[in-house]
């Protein structure tokens, strides 16, 4: 069975014959073996880049507006007044009247008195007694007692105890930038004319029937070109990180404590208890009772009241009453009113129109370019009797003389 380091020294011999590599003798036993080791070296380079600016450039515009001009003219103005012309006459007013009469009346307002009168007699009434005799008697009363017995045990204590585990996590983060987008805005119509039309399904409103309307020029308003704008979007660019997080893991304990544990046990035990017994006896007894009785009297006392009655006799009486009637006489008048006039003057104005202008403006940047390289590093071979101390020496010139780090081998 070969060692491992065998084709790792077939393939360090071609590399170093191959690299020109004098005085190393790979085939003798005791000569000094290497590796061939493969570093990953970046190099800086600097590039230009162009770049969109936008910059906002103002045009003068001559733009022609009608601007309402008000005057102040007096008119006459014609209006017609109704008035009121009123004339009084007299006139015969025939009414009714209600002359009250008084006369004097006799009426009976007799009324009945009722009077009481007590009577007293005695009654014999029977009625039944309850009466409670008490009884004592002894009875044995058997019980038990609760005789409380100490003992001391071990009983096992778990508790929980947060011990601190530190692991990686994952995040994504967001190294992204901001870029510059062109989008197009449709303007609103500015004018109105004549616009070409295809043909489209249209709906009758007399019938509700659709039918296909036939391409042709149609007055409408014209749609202005979109105008484009810049703005400004993030681009994103996830980066996946690695960030220690520390969370306290909770872990069991079982521990064993001496406690102290009370049962208690039955006794039965036996008492005697007085016992009292109540019996109710029943006995009939009579008492005499008074009763007294009360009869009404009914009495008619005789009284004669005079009283004054009111009656109402009717009379018809003549009267003069004026009587005023209004009469509306139509009249005209004339009076003068200012009235405000407007009127449309044309007022040219001279207005600054933003428009947005891009322009490439250089940006230099820098870059890294990934390059690997191969060096040697010495390893010990187990054929020879080579001290540690010898073989760091040899290590250390061929890294002198291959100009490379110098690197310790591992199994």
């Amino acid at each position: 069975m070969k060692p491992y380091w065998a084709p790792v020294s077939a393939l360090c011999a071609a590399v170093c014959s191959s690299f020109g590599a004098p005085g190393v003798a790979w085939s003798q036993c005791c000569g000094q073996e290497y590796r061939i080791e493969c570093q990953t070296v970046y190099e800086e380079h600097e590039a230009t880049a162009y770049k969109l600016v936008t910059e906002t450039v103002f045009d003068e515009r001559t733009i022609t507006e009608r601007v309402p001009v008000w005057e102040t003219q007096t008119r006459e103005r014609r209006y017609k007044v109704a008035r009121p012309v009123r004339e009084t006459s007299t006139r015969e007013e025939r009414y009714t009247v209600q002359r009250p009469v008084w006369e004097t009346q006799v009426r009976d307002q007799s009324y009945n008195v009722v009077r009481n009168v007590s009577e007293t007699s005695v009654r014999q009434e029977r009625y039944t007694v309850q009466r409670p005799v008490w009884e004592t008697a002894e009875r044995e009363e058997c019980y038990t007692v609760m005789r409380p017995v100490t003992e001391t045990i071990e009983q096992e204590r778990r508790y929980t105890v947060m011990q601190p585990v530190t692991r990686y996590e994952t995040r994504m983060v967001d190294q992204g930038c901001w870029a510059d987008q062109v989008s197009y805005v449709q303007q609103p119509p500015q004018r109105r004319g004549l616009t070409w039309m295809t043909a489209s399904p249209v709906v009758d409103p007399a019938t509700g029937m659709v039918q296909v309307q036939r391409p042709g020029l149609v007055w409408a308003n014209v749609q202005a070109p979109p105008q484009p704008v810049v703005t400004k979007v993030w681009k994103p660019n996830l980066v996946a990180q690695q960030y220690p997080v520390t969370q306290l893991c909770p872990q069991e304990v079982v521990q064993k404590v001496p406690v102290q544990v009370c049962r208690y046990e039955p006794q039965q035990m036996v008492r005697k208890v007085p016992v009292r017994t109540c019996k109710i006896i029943t006995e009939e007894r009579c008492r005499e009772v008074p009763v007294t009785t009360c009869r009404q009297v009914v009495e008619r006392v005789e009284k004669k009241v005079p009283v004054k009655v009111c009656r109402m006799e009717t009379e018809e009486r003549v009267r003069q009453v004026p009587v005023v009637t209004c009469k509306w006489v139509t009249e005209e008048h004339v009076e003068p009113v200012e009235v405000r006039v407007c009127k449309m003057v044309e007022k040219q104005t001279t207005v600054q129109v933003p428009r947005t202008v891009c322009r490439k403006e250089p940006v230099t940047y820098k870059y890294r370019v990934p390059r690997t390289i191969m060096y040697r590093v010495p390893i010990a071979s187990p054929c020879c009797d080579v001290t540690a101390a010898e073989t760091d020496d040899d290590a250390g010139l061929v890294a002198e003389a291959s100009d490379e780090p110098e690197l310790v081998a591992t199994k």
